[in-house]
């Protein structure tokens, strides 16, 4: 392994000119590092992950850049070890300055070759600094990253293209996921109002087209990953009404089982300790159809989603006169006694999935 990783950062440092060459020996230095943990230590200490690097930073060639950094993700890649490397070595530097230099304008026209190709390399950034922040989860690693939600929220507001919303979604949840301080600092620079004002637009596109539905599912994710730690942050999504939103979302005949099921956990998280979107519950009538999946569902999860929805509203006087009121006998046939703590606590059921796109 060594003699190999040796050879191959030799080839990298003497085919400055041959662009190909230099990939093909990164695609291979990548192969080894995911095989072996301790490659990616050996790596760094013959100055190799300095080297790829700068490749990343300055190669004039953008299948180099691309090929760099695949390899920075492969050591950072569900090794605790690699993460530390590629913040220690300032990597995360150098792709966070990518991130914010490689699309430079928001009308993405990707049938343009040069704009496909940056596209490509942009793509590229945000799933290394996703394998930088998430599994393992790295604290110091997401402080980092969190600097660039400002930009990325600029994106969410100039451009609702999947391939800018999927990628950015993915980053921003998996940098904030189980971080409070992270996702109080999301909170602070608009970040949870932009998604919100993005899933309304969405939610109402949706009736017109199955993706932007498929599409407002992802920004879902997003939003609850930053607040099923904080539920009082849901008190941000009541001025967009964005429960009423979730559960007209909910209706779409497209959607799966697993995609209804991040709809009903946010719109539990988003009732958890918020009255006004307990309120937006009831008003929209979400009690009757949380029931309605409760006793026509048979996936076990979903019941589980659906009844957390239903102990979210256990304080308000008006919940049982409404839940007899369309269906006397559910309470009863059901043995939901509300007086017991919620099965499907967010500290339990929050699975924030690891890759969204």
């Amino acid at each position: 392994m060594k003699t190999d990783l040796n050879l191959l950062l030799e080839c990298l440092k003497y085919q400055m000119d041959n662009a190909f060459s230099q990939k093909e020996a990164l695609v291979t230095i990548h192969s080894i590092c995911q095989q072996n943990s301790n490659a990616g230590l050996y790596f760094r200490e013959i100055g190799g992950l300095m080297f790829v690097k700068d490749l990343a930073k300055s190669s004039e060639h953008s299948m180099v850049k691309e090929a760099a950094l695949y390899t920075l993700g492969a050591v950072a890649e569900q090794n605790g070890t690699g993460q530390t490397l590629v913040r220690e070595t300032g990597c995360i530097s150098v792709l966070s300055q990518l991130f914010k230099t490689v699309l430079s304008k928001y009308e993405l026209n990707l049938s343009d070759e040069n704009v496909f190709q940056s596209y490509q390399l942009w793509s590229s950034v945000c799933s290394t600094l996703c394998v930088c922040v998430n599994n393992p989860q790295n604290d110091e690693n997401q402080m980092l990253c969190s600097s660039l939600f400002p930009h990325a929220n600029d994106w969410l507001i100039n451009c609702t293209k999947p391939e800018i919303i999927r990628p950015i979604c993915s980053f921003i949840g998996l940098t904030l996921a189980n971080n409070t301080y992270v996702q109080k600092y999301f909170i602070s620079v608009g970040g949870l109002d932009i998604l919100s004002q993005v899933l309304v637009q969405l939610e109402s596109d949706s009736h017109k087209t199955l993706s932007s539905a498929k599409l407002a599912v992802v920004v879902t994710k997003t939003v609850d990953a930053c607040i099923a730690d904080n539920p009082t942050f849901g008190v941000v999504l009541s001025k967009y009404h964005i429960v009423s939103k979730l559960l007209a979302l909910l209706l779409h005949e497209s959607l799966d089982s697993g995609e209804k099921f991040s709809i009903i956990l946010t719109v539990g998280h988003c009732t958890e300790d918020c009255e006004e979107n307990q309120y937006d519950l009831f008003k929209s009538n979400g009690l009757p159809l949380m029931i309605q999946v409760l006793t026509e569902s048979q996936n076990e999860e979903l019941n589980k989603a659906a009844t957390f929805v239903l102990h979210n509203c256990k304080k308000i006087s008006k919940f049982t006169i409404t839940l007899k009121k369309y269906q006397p006998n559910f309470m009863q046939e059901n043995y939901i006694c509300f007086d017991e703590p919620s099965p499907f606590s967010s500290q339990a059921l929050l699975t924030f999935e690891k890759q969204i796109i």
